[in-house]
């Protein structure tokens, strides 16, 4: 098992530039007086294909080999990294499959789609999702393209702190704390492996929703947890039943800790987003922000880094999150 350095998140950045937006850092100043600290937000919603995830995809599909290219890709996803997937193997020239939760949102497999992949859906509950993916490159001989726990795309999400912490140093701000949503660990494990380089200073904290917090207990503990069946859906995109091999390695001797939220609210969180960042988020890419207007975080007298890591939501849910 390779580990991911912060060298490999520096060669990262190089390689996918061309292909990537690089996202602005953005400050609001009812987030710093509802919080009493600096909030710097990376909204990651206005990254192409809606997330983070392109990043990480890019540095994945850039290092095939021709005769890799030729067999294809293939992946596991309920939404966000199935799109990066199929965009940037789009880009490359080659062919993506993408294993879907029969119930992933609209707006996740529509998008998936029209990036040319072939969509392969199963059962959230019953079915292995990463089994099925691996039976499918066995048998085709496409490459795997893991959402999460994989050297080259923790290194390509953890090109979004070397951005954040670029942004800040040059508004004369350094970050005290950086938080980031969580589900497998791939984009906080880059975002440590950034941090360690560029800013030490700087605590990191996993954001994950209650219920989901598996992350969170398995820092506490010290060995990966799963999360106990029968959770809420809300945040499709956090939903992974644990911490990668790799991601908790990466994340275990780097993370200051986790903080979980409330649906309620996240949804808070995604109405505030809207109302004053004029921005679409979706409920996975909310929880770092909710952790900050809820309070999970004490941010007076800091200044703080807040990952908004997707967009892509359902019309439905939007609705219910300016309803509420």
């Amino acid at each position: 098992m390779r580990l991911p350095s912060f060298d490999d998140v520096l060669a990262a950045r190089a390689r996918i530039a061309p292909h990537i937006v690089r996202t602005p850092m953005l400050r609001h100043f009812l987030l710093d007086a509802r919080t009493g600290g600096i909030v710097l937000i990376k909204p990651e919603p206005l990254q192409r294909t809606g997330s983070f995830k392109l990043r990480g995809a890019t540095n994945a599909v850039l290092q095939l080999s021709e005769a890799e290219r030729r067999a294809g890709v293939v992946t596991h996803s309920s939404g966000n990294h199935g799109q990066a997937t199929a965009c940037a193997a789009a880009a490359a020239g080659t062919h993506a499959t993408v294993f879907m939760p029969s119930d992933a949102p609209r707006i996740k497999v529509e998008s998936t789609r029209a990036w040319g992949a072939e969509i392969l859906h199963y059962d959230r509950a019953a079915d292995d999702r990463e089994a099925m993916a691996r039976a499918h490159a066995g048998r085709t001989g496409a490459v795997m393209v893991p959402p999460f726990d994989h050297a080259h795309v923790i290194a390509g999400q953890g090109t979004l702190a070397l951005e954040l912490l670029e942004d800040a140093r040059a508004a004369g701000l350094a970050l005290d704390a950086l938080l980031v949503c969580t589900g497998g660990g791939g984009l906080i494990a880059g975002c440590a492996l950034a941090v360690e380089g560029a800013s030490p200073g700087t605590r990191l904290y996993a954001v994950e929703p209650e219920g989901w917090d598996d992350t969170a207990r398995s820092l506490a503990s010290g060995t990966r947890l799963e999360n106990p069946p029968g959770g809420s859906t809300l945040c499709d995109s956090l939903l992974s039943k644990m911490p990668g091999r790799i991601t908790f390695e990466v994340n275990r001797a780097r993370l200051a800790g986790g903080l979980a939220v409330s649906d309620a609210e996240v949804l808070a969180a995604i109405a505030f987003a809207f109302t004053h960042l004029k921005l679409v988020v979706e409920p996975g890419g909310a929880v770092a922000l909710a952790a900050l207007l809820a309070g999970r975080f004490d941010a007076r007298g800091k200044v703080v880094g807040a990952v908004i890591s997707g967009g892509n939501v359902d019309a439905a849910v939007f609705s219910r999150a300016l309803a509420s």
